[in-house]
């Protein structure tokens, strides 16, 4: 299966221009349509203001929300003006509290889903929202870009972290267009268990899988020598110069929100390279 949906998610012009560079850029390699959510968020919670309020701050608030999907919607239609590649854009208004439903329904649509860093100075809610909801609403794949311009968005050294999990396997079968692409994947196995099904041979089943679909492989079993796994993953990305990371994204459910777990959130918060995640 190749990518020829490519979805990305915009809330705010100054936070969106190297998203949607990104985008653009992973949309031409893979000769994809590139569609753009330009996204105004509603924060309005009913029930919060004094009695007599309600209807006329909602309907201000909703006012900015549409004026600001009208604005982002502008300026990503203006700088996708003239580019060679297949692209549309739609403005929506989304309640802070639906955004799962919003995202849900049209990231399932997507073959991959290319957003920046949710977390960082002057990110919102929103956008951590918008990654949970790709992933678990939309059971898609989701590039997380670093907030630096990437070098390579046809990595040659990827590295794979493999820990037997459904959710590891999901994300590595969503990212074989790249994995057959690049010159080395790396599966990489922390601490595996040492009476875990693996035991004798860490990674030995999904290499030799990888090798039939023409994937060149090799497996690095490491100790966890560092407090995270997500640190260990991270020096040996910079250990091996990879360029791209391909994780399970791990979460629980708590009042019925999707929250994506610690593991993954450390890993999104101090990743250098582009992650493929997938739940």
């Amino acid at each position: 299966m190749a990518y020829k949906t490519v979805l990305t998610i915009v809330t705010d012009v100054s936070q969106a221009r190297l998203q949607l560079e990104s985008a653009m850029a992973v949309a031409r390699a893979e000769d994809a349509h590139l569609e753009v959510l330009c996204m105004g968020v509603d924060r309005t919670q009913t029930g919060y203001y004094y009695a007599g309020a309600t209807a006329f701050v909602q309907q201000e608030v909703l006012d900015r929300a549409q004026d600001e999907a009208r604005e982002l919607e502008r300026a990503m239609r203006e700088r996708l003006a003239g580019e060679e590649i297949r692209w549309s854009s739609e403005a929506v208004v989304a309640q802070i509290g639906a955004i799962a439903t919003v995202v849900g329904l049209r990231a399932r649509f997507a073959d991959l889903i290319v957003m920046g860093h949710p977390y960082g100075k002057g990110r919102g809610q929103e956008l951590e929202a918008a990654v949970e909801a790709a992933l678990f609403e939309g059971q898609s794949p989701v590039m997380i870009m670093p907030d630096a311009p990437v070098a390579a968005l046809a990595p040659r050294r990827i590295v794979v972290a493999w820990n037997q999990s459904n959710e590891a396997m999901n994300a590595i079968r969503k990212a074989l267009p790249l994995l057959k692409t690049a010159s080395l994947v790396d599966i990489t196995v922390i601490d595996p268990p040492a009476h875990g099904p693996e035991r004798s041979d860490p990674g030995g089943q999904l290499s030799q899988w990888l090798a039939r679909h023409g994937v060149k492989v090799e497996v690095s079993v490491l100790a966890k020598t560092l407090p995270r796994i997500s640190d260990v993953i991270n020096r040996h990305v910079r250990d091996t110069s990879a360029e791209m990371v391909v994780m399970g994204a791990y979460g629980h459910s708590r009042f019925r929100e999707a929250i994506l777990g610690g593991a993954t959130r450390n890993m999104l918060e101090m990743a250098e390279v582009p992650v493929l995640m997938a739940h």
